[in-house]
């Protein structure tokens, strides 16, 4: 396994650009700052930030080392197609406890994960070479985090400025200290890490195997049918509109200038909606996640 995936950054030029590499975002509505909404992190985790859940895993995924990580690991309690709930659930309870926990409920979950994380590793029949342990890929998983929950808080509230994206990405390195990133990979500034993602992006290869999986992922089919049915078109487009095109085209997935306006009306009714909600309601289910790891690091409960 190399020692680094990527060139050093600062000496590379990107060849991808942000259009490319990113979602469009109307810029018509710019987020408007308050002290109930500053930029930051911990003000992105209502409910609406699980959005592009599946969009998500399918960012990760581009890069091949994580893609055959997820497909062959042997840890089958963790199996996305096998357990999704269970799997949404882990996934979902780090991003509550990267952004929201305590020092000692983010150690408690880094070591149920590296516990599950030391059996992911490829073996002589891989077809590329991984190991769950590397920094490098965790920071590529947590970059796709990052993207992700940025995209859906600008979705809801509006385009940052530059000034409130710094703050809303400096307050976000968690998501990747919270494991194996060390504090100096997470890029210094907001720009910075514009340029290490559009880099990294060109290391997303989605091969037929990887993109049968995916597709799956898009189409829910590891859920039963009498949930998916009813909520598949939704949750499809969903997850359509929050993957940036690079990813769209390697998976052949068709996003129409219509498409993009009819999304574009949805998050502008869901903003609607989303501000006249509680925040009890809007940030229930994390801190509900919170809960639960508090539980079980009680009750001395599996974690994950």
């Amino acid at each position: 396994m190399p020692t680094s995936y990527l060139p050093p950054i600062e000496q590379t030029t990107p060849e991808l650009t942000t259009a490319q590499t990113r979602i469009e975002i109307s810029g018509r509505r710019t987020r408007t700052t308050s002290k109930r909404k500053p930029a930051r992190i911990q003000e992105a985790v209502d409910f609406w930030a699980f959005a592009g859940a599946a969009s998500n895993v399918v960012m990760q995924l581009g890069w091949p080392e994580v893609a055959y990580g997820v497909m062959e690991s042997k840890v089958e309690s963790g199996a996305l197609m096998s357990h999704p709930w269970k799997r949404a659930r882990t996934t979902a309870q780090y991003l509550a406890i990267a952004i929201l926990g305590d020092d000692a409920e983010k150690a408690a979950f880094r070591d149920a994960v590296n516990a599950a994380h030391r059996h992911v590793k490829s073996d002589e029949q891989s077809p590329v070479k991984y190991n769950a342990f590397n920094p490098e890929l965790q920071m590529w998983v947590a970059a796709c985090l990052f993207v992700g929950i940025e995209d859906t808080h600008q979705l809801l509230h509006g385009v940052m400025s530059p000034a409130d994206a710094d703050e809303f990405y400096q307050s976000a390195k968690t998501l990747g200290t919270t494991l194996q990133v060390p504090e100096d990979m997470w890029p210094a500034t907001r720009a910075e890490f514009d340029r290490f993602w559009n880099i990294a992006c060109e290391r997303v290869v989605i091969d037929e195997r990887t993109s049968d999986f995916l597709n799956d992922l898009v189409d829910l089919r590891m859920i039963n049918p009498l949930i998916r049915l009813p909520f598949h078109n939704l949750l499809r487009f969903l997850t359509i509109g929050t993957l940036p095109p690079l990813f769209r085209d390697q998976l052949g997935l068709e996003w129409t200038g219509k498409d993009q306006r009819r999304f574009e009306r949805l998050f502008r009714l869901v903003s609607g909606v989303n501000k006249g909600m509680p925040k009890s309601i809007r940030f229930g289910s994390s801190r509900m996640l919170v809960r639960d790891l508090r539980y079980r690091m009680k009750h001395d409960r599996a974690i994950v």
